[in-house]
């Protein structure tokens, strides 16, 4: 096999990014206001009373994860985002495998919220009396996204920054309409977590982790940020930080406004809707899950355009086809990653649809395969963090406690994913994710000892970007 240098990654347009179109691919991938809609109320499940509080502490657990990513986008930038980092800390083999995982977390993320997307299209469509098929609706979401992602990754970017802007905007007021209408009592009952077992935190913390997803994705816009370096940290910082105040606001108000509801905030398919009639403006209602439609396609749009990057990156180290790392040439965008990134994620829910799963459950089932392995880079990054500052001779104490607790947090919610078992089928989904690892790993190994010239020639690629930014 003929050794060839990989190519750089140049091709993506570069310094076309300010820093809110940068953080809007963050917030964007999070979809925080899909969270009240979608996910409060099977953290409530097992919190209870202390929902607010597994929001509160899985903010904090992030902020540590925060720390250490930081670490390596104050220093360095590129469209790999976390698994150049990782390679930097741990080597090219735990790069590799990092941006493997990655790849299949984003566009499975994809897949769920377009699951999601189809859902509440249809609870929208349904107060005018229709209703479309879900593959319709898959088809109708990842065709915008594909059109956005492939033509131009600024107009991704303002276009994610206005339709979340407005639903939060929209979901913030409706929690200020029900406080309001409560007379802004004070919740005692919460405040004092009433009820609330630490079984019940750690279980609820590995969805309330979940809420967070994708706020590390500002890192693979590192070729196209206009000051990376500057930027990408703080979009990283301020997208999870955010989020979680937003959170922990609306956990808090939406388990206050079902505690005299005749039906339990954990037994209410569509608890905005119901909280829209208790603060009495039904129509808002309807309009908030309008709002959450836009918020779950740019939640797929985020997701196509970081999975597609990580994907770019790496075939450009030759883990995957080498026409995978093409850009457009008028566009500078990486087409060929975003056409096989929609066409995946589209099979993926479509089958699954038409094996006759629901919109929710594949949303349940792919996001939770997904967050296995966000947490697995989560916790790889963290620990790569303090190696590399120890190559740069920069390491201090702070880091390694701050790497020990970003590690401690995340095993919270990978202990309280397998222990106690969870119900059929989410029980079988961490074995999923060991054999979906198990074969990264195989194919990292044939790769290296088939051409093992590509590894040293990663290492040399990467000490290229880092030197670019650390003249």
């Amino acid at each position: 096999m003929t050794t060839q240098t990989p190519r750089k990654a140049k091709g993506l347009r570069p310094n076309c990014l300010s820093f809110p179109e940068v953080l809007a691919q963050s917030v964007s991938m999070i979809a925080p206001s899909t969270v009240p809609a979608a996910l409060i109320a099977f953290v409530f499940t097992n919190a209870g009373n202390g929902t607010w509080f597994a929001y509160l502490i899985a903010t904090i657990g992030l902020a540590f994860v925060c720390f250490n990513i930081n670490q390596f986008a104050r220093r360095s930038a590129s469209s790999g985002a976390l698994y150049t980092y990782v390679t930097r800390g741990l080597g090219p083999m735990a790069g590799v495998l990092c941006g493997w995982v990655l790849t299949m977390a984003y566009l499975l993320l994809a897949a769920n919220v377009t699951a999601g997307f189809s859902h509440y299209a249809n609870i929208v469509l349904g107060e005018f009396g229709f209703h479309l098929p879900s593959v319709l609706l898959f088809a109708v979401c990842l065709g915008i996204s594909w059109y956005y992602a492939y033509t131009d990754i600024q107009l991704s970017a303002v276009l994610m920054l206005i339709l979340e802007v407005v639903s939060v905007g929209a979901v913030l007021l409706l929690a200020l309409l029900v406080l309001a209408k409560q007379g802004f009592s004070i919740d005692t009952s919460q405040l004092t977590l009433a009820g609330t077992t630490p079984s019940g935190i750690s279980l609820a913390m590995v969805l309330a982790i979940l809420s967070f997803t994708g706020f590390e994705s500002a890192t693979t816009l590192g070729d196209e940020a206009k000051s990376p370096t500057r930027f990408i940290p703080w979009a990283v910082l301020w997208s999870a930080v955010l989020v979680g105040c937003f959170y922990v606001i609306l956990s808090y108000t939406m388990v206050s406004s079902f505690s005299s509801y005749v039906t339990p905030l954990d037994e209410t398919n569509t608890p905005l809707s119901v909280m829209a009639n208790l603060a009495g403006v039904g129509l808002f209602g309807v309009a908030i899950n309008a709002g959450l439609v836009a918020s779950f396609f740019s939640c797929s749009l985020a997701c196509i355009n970081a999975g597609a990057r990580v994907a770019y990156s790496l075939s450009r180290h030759r883990f995957y086809p080498s026409s995978w790392g093409e850009a457009h040439e008028r566009n500078e965008t990486p087409y060929v990653a975003v056409n096989l990134s929609c066409v995946f994620v589209f099979l993926v829910i479509a089958s699954m649809s038409l094996f006759g799963i629901a919109d929710l459950d594949i949303l349940g089932y792919l996001a939770s395969i997904a967050t296995y392995g966000l947490l697995f880079v989560y916790i790889l990054v963290s620990i790569a963090a303090p190696i590399y500052l120890s190559k740069l001779g920069r390491l201090r104490q702070r880091h390694i406690v701050m790497s020990v607790l970003a590690v401690v947090f995340m095993m919270i919610p990978v202990i309280g994913s397998v222990y106690p078992v969870p119900n059929f089928p989410y029980n079988i989904f961490p074995y999923m994710f060991l054999v979906y690892l198990a074969a990264g790993a195989w194919l990292l190994w044939s790769l290296r000892r088939r051409s093992p010239q590509i590894i040293e020639e990663i290492e040399r690629d990467l000490e290229a970007i880092h030197s670019r930014f650390n003249h």
